[in-house]
């Protein structure tokens, strides 16, 4: 897995546990200050996260263009076609 996307993923989770550290500490019930986090964290995490989140982003859209490639070479391969000979 990608040391880029466990990165993103830890910094929201943290993010959801200070805000939601910080509103049970402010006395609000332990549930929804996790459901007040969750909504706090993914619109913070859109603002303060937007340069790792383009870069996880091309990221995956590499390797999902690896991935379509291989798929393709090794259906032509099943296939048997030459793959520098036009089908016709």
């Amino acid at each position: 897995m990608s040391r880029l996307l466990v990165t993103y993923t830890l910094l929201r989770l943290g993010l959801l546990v200070l805000i939601a550290g910080v509103l049970v500490a402010l006395q609000v019930p332990a549930l929804v200050a996790v459901l007040i986090g969750l909504v706090l964290a993914f619109a913070l995490s859109q603002v303060l996260f937007r340069g790792m989140r383009a870069r996880l982003a091309a990221e995956l859209a590499v390797t999902r263009e690896r991935r379509r490639a291989e798929r393709e070479r090794l259906r032509t391969a099943l296939r048997g076609d030459d793959p520098g000979h036009p089908a016709g």
